[in-house]
């Protein structure tokens, strides 16, 4: 399994999603992506992108205004 870390921060919606779905591509089912925004709408956007692709929304934390949010490739 391969982490994949992706900068997103400073970038509002719908641009993380657009960017997180063009660097799941790639990706093996069961490889993860790791998103660091700075969107407040992040949690809610990816959270629903996850149920409407099927991947799996491993965890969502926040951190001094930055979110980490962690996205499985579906397999």
């Amino acid at each position: 399994m391969a982490t994949t870390i992706l900068d997103v921060q400073g970038l509002q919606c719908p641009l993380p999603v657009l960017r997180a779905n063009r660097a799941l591509r790639p990706l093996a089912p069961g490889d993860e992506l790791h998103i660091l925004a700075s969107d407040p709408a992040a949690p809610k956007d990816f959270d629903a992108f996850c149920r409407t692709t099927g991947n799996i929304l491993v965890g969502s934390e926040v951190s001094d205004g930055v979110f980490s949010i962690v996205i499985r490739k579906r397999g």
